[in-house]
């Protein structure tokens, strides 16, 4: 795998990967490391942050995270396991609802990805802070 030299943000080498299995077999390294490059430049502290409540074998909570991978540059994926002990609040509320997701701290939607829910709500944070700068 090319590495370049300083870039070693593990949501950089999954934005690879995804570009990697969606592309021709044969891409020139150039153009790869010029994705690369590009998707850098969208790893901002700025991103929402979407928490994805989950557990341990959790068949739908692995295919909601699948199905999100194409809006992976648009928000941080933060998981919060509901059967460690320090989230034991998290348990009692979400324990037969997972996948559970939050945007900013904020109730998103339950037990599948809702496309329309998300799309909204990312697009209104985009606006948000695009207002801001």
């Amino acid at each position: 795998m090319i590495r370049p030299p300083g870039i070693f943000q593990p949501e950089l080498w999954r934005g690879a990967m995804y570009f990697l299995h969606y592309t021709k077999l044969g891409q020139s390294s150039k153009s790869i490391l010029e994705f690369l490059l590009r998707r850098t430049s969208t790893l901002r502290k700025d991103l929402p942050v979407l928490t994805l409540f989950t557990k341990d074998s959790c068949t739908l909570c692995e295919e909601a995270k699948e199905v999100l991978e194409p809006y992976r540059y648009r928000f941080i994926l933060q998981e919060v396991d509901i059967t460690v002990p320090e989230n034991s609040i998290w348990y009692e509320r979400y324990k037969y609802d997972i996948p559970v997701f939050h945007l900013n701290g904020q109730f998103l939607m339950m037990h599948q990805v809702n496309f329309k829910i998300l799309e909204k709500r990312l697009a209104k944070l985009e606006e948000e802070s695009k207002q801001r700068v």
